[in-house]
């Protein structure tokens, strides 16, 4: 179901689909734009078979030669054959869910022979209310969110995006959808400051005032939440302004010089390592490259000890803007069992509830190693025990006033195969959440104290 549809393909010009495929390859691939460029702007993907030998003599570390020879895999199996299309979910993170943000938005992308050919964004809100899927929502959605039925605008749910992309082409096709998906990629609403970083300050027409790296995003929301009730714009077509400043930052594009182009390709791989992108294939071999490149924002396995910190707005509308995150991690070997100790601090900053900001309501999740065991459930309010990508977690629903703070506590026995020799934690970043302070101490069967700070900005493995 595509109603509205814009096809970009006739009468656009030969130098709009350029620039469009220039940024869609940049959030999907990019890592080392510049060489690519150079080839593409040649019209020629054939020659990626010269330039490739030259990536290994390039003055760059081995991760990003690593990065340019799997982009230069993918890109001619994206870029030819048959027509690509692509599910694009735009996640708000100030409205923090699981998989990065609620979904209030999404896109549909096609390319063919080098040149995108169709692109559309539509408002998810609007989608899901053609139909009522009748799947019973995942605790505790329903008492919270009070709805009956799960649907796209919730599929998230998990911390695992290729678990998250798969149930968002589920509820896709149920509800409607008709194209057939290549693949689904995640975009955070933290690219678009990045874009007008580059750009400059923009306005859109029929809008009104300016759009800039420090004030699109509330102004962005004020406008689909609100603003469009003064401009007297039906509520169906509120989000009709994301396609609009899409357009326009496009065309803004035409202009950057080399040096802006190349500032914008290290912004988007730092976006792609933070999970502000994250990429899922279909294709099980274009999906494995990804995977080796930690693009696909999956629930990792771990050698040894593991911790994945996972929250879920529900209902606090876009308080996660005003949400301070930290943490303190624990592991004890003194004892029979080794044993972790975790503890999670909220910091409520917003100081005046308005159509934004609320009180803070979340379900929080702790993943952790199969196997682990809770010692102190009776000081956790409803906990709940479950298992996903192999790790098993424990999960509470947590309130934080405005302007207050929060503490949450978990001990735990970890698993028996979990030792003091060549110990090592893989501590995963939640999509969505920007950079969380945490200290890590480890202590020895000896009582030898080691400890470690740590900026989560991105996933994170500690060694002994």
């Amino acid at each position: 179901m595509h109603d509205n549809n814009k096809n970009i393909g006739q009468g656009s010009g030969k130098e709009w689909k350029f620039w469009i495929l220039f940024w869609t390859i940049s959030i999907l691939f990019l890592a080392g734009w510049h060489i690519f460029w150079q080839v593409k702007s040649k019209g020629c993907l054939s020659m990626l078979n010269y330039v490739r030998p030259i990536i290994r003599v390039l003055p760059i570390e081995d991760h990003q030669k690593k990065e340019l020879d799997t982009i230069f895999d993918i890109l001619p199996k994206i870029a030819r054959g048959e027509e690509k299309v692509f599910l694009i979910l735009f996640q708000n993170n100030h409205e923090l869910r699981p998989g990065g943000g609620y979904i209030g938005t999404f896109g549909i992308l096609k390319i063919k022979d080098e040149k995108v050919t169709f692109i559309d964004t539509h408002d998810t809100n609007v989608f899901d209310s053609k139909i009522e899927t009748g799947i019973e929502p995942p605790f505790p959605m329903s008492s919270l969110l009070k709805i009956s039925s799960w649907e796209m605008r919730d599929s998230n749910w998990s911390a695992d995006f290729p678990t998250n992309a798969k149930k968002a082409e589920y509820f896709y096709y149920l509800e409607g959808g008709e194209e057939n998906i290549a693949g689904v990629v995640a975009v955070s609403t933290e690219l678009l400051p990045s874009f007008l970083e580059i750009t400059g300050p923009i306005e859109v027409n029929g809008y009104q005032g300016e759009y800039n790296s420090k004030n699109a995003i509330s102004k962005l929301q004020y406008q689909v939440e609100k603003g469009y009730v003064d401009q007297d714009i039906e509520e169906g077509k509120r989000k009709y302004i994301i396609k609009e400043l899409s357009k326009k930052i496009l065309e803004e594009a035409q202009d950057l010089n080399w040096s802006e182009k190349k500032k914008f390709a290290e912004q988007i791989e730092e976006h792609l390592n933070q999970k502000d992108v994250m990429v899922y294939f279909k294709d099980e071999n274009l999906q494995e490259k990804i995977k080796d490149l930690s693009w696909s924002g999956e629930v990792k396995p771990a050698k040894q000890d593991y911790l994945m910190i996972v929250d879920a707005n529900l209902a606090s509308l876009k308080t996660d803007q005003v949400i301070g995150r930290s943490f303190e991690y624990t592991v004890d070997f003194t004892g029979e069992r080794a044993c972790a100790d975790l503890k999670i601090f909220y910091e409520h900053r917003g100081r005046v509830r308005d159509w934004l900001i609320a009180d803070y309501t979340s379900y929080l999740r702790v993943y952790v190693p199969n196997g682990s065991w809770l010692i102190n459930p009776d000081e956790i309010n409803d906990i709940k025990f479950g298992q996903e990508q192999e790790k098993k977690y424990f999960g509470t629903i947590i309130k934080v006033p405005l302007g207050k703070t929060k503490t949450v506590s978990f001990s735990y026995y970890l698993p028996d195969t979990i030792n003091e020799n060549n110990y090592r934690i893989l501590i995963q970043k939640q999509s969505g959440v920007k950079s969380v302070k945490g200290t890590i101490k480890i202590v020895d069967s000896n009582g030898k104290i080691s400890g470690y700070d740590v900026e989560l900005s991105r996933d994170r493995e500690i060694k002994k």
